[in-house]
């Protein structure tokens, strides 16, 4: 029994070898992600559902987010008041969550495009953070929405894992093509044409010196770059624990900012 299996009979069947299990692992060997298969995977200190089969989160992302946390800590202590965390294309929304487990005053939205994501992330922030469905108000938005197209107010940090795979390189594995959705995975021409439009259109949903934090790949670092520069913004790229560029994180001028779309030219 391979680490997959075992984890497959402890997580979900508490060791017992019943007809369930042995359905389960038929789809283990078809190639289904073993966290589809258990119903959540691990993200840092939280237990994220994957009930609508939404992208499962990556150690890459872990690695970053829980560096966002820290920046996130720093900034309340010296904040007089919640800092307003966006999680954007959230997916099961396993940053967002994480960071209001870690940072309890933190007020967090979370925007997604596929509505059937939604009851999930839903689920995550009451199961996780033990709170009743009825005052995730009070605390929480969880918001339909294509990018900003819904979204009122400002954010300190606003903290994406968008869809950014290229094409034109993929190295997506087989088992992801095949079972987790595309439309988190794909970002159109060099994987940044969503990036492109969340850097044009972030600046307005930024407090002063909030921060924009993004997943990448690092093919993709010059052109960030460069969307970065156009709309009078700074960038630091930073590796991930495989010391691979994996996330850039933005600051904009809150004066004078330049917001407008930027057509990106294909890889050559």
């Amino acid at each position: 029994m391979d680490q997959s299996e075992e984890w497959l009979l402890k997580e979900k069947y508490n060791g017992e070898k019943c007809e369930a299990f042995f359905a389960d692992l038929k789809r283990l060997t078809a190639g289904e992600p073993l966290g589809y298969v258990i119903g959540h995977a691990p993200f840092l200190n939280c237990k994220i559902f994957l009930d609508s089969h939404p992208l499962i989160p990556r150690p890459e992302t872990e690695y970053w987010v829980e560096k966002a946390i820290k920046e996130i800590e720093k900034a309340g202590k010296a904040s007089p008041r919640p800092l307003r965390i966006l999680d954007l294309c959230a997916g099961s929304g396993a940053i967002g969550v994480a960071v209001a487990k870690a940072v309890p005053s933190a007020e967090v939205t979370f925007v997604e495009i596929d509505p059937s994501h939604l009851p999930t992330i839903e689920k995550n922030i009451t199961q996780n953070l033990s709170i009743n469905r009825k005052v995730l108000g009070e605390r929480f938005v969880v918001i339909e929405s294509d990018l900003f197209s819904k979204v009122e107010g400002e954010f300190d940090f606003i903290l994406t894992n968008p869809p950014y795979i290229d094409p034109a390189i993929d190295r997506t594995e087989e088992n992801v093509k095949n079972f987790e959705p595309h439309l988190a995975l794909y970002g159109g021409v060099n994987g940044v044409e969503l990036i492109a439009r969340l850097i044009a259109e972030a600046p307005q949903y930024l407090s002063d010196n909030g921060q924009l934090w993004i997943e990448h790949e690092p093919e993709q670092t010059e052109m960030i770059s460069k969307l970065a520069f156009d709309n009078l913004g700074s960038i630091q790229t930073l590796p991930d624990q495989y010391g691979i560029e994996r996330y850039s994180i933005l600051n904009f001028k809150p004066d004078n900012l330049i917001i407008g779309t930027y057509p990106i030219e294909p890889r050559r």
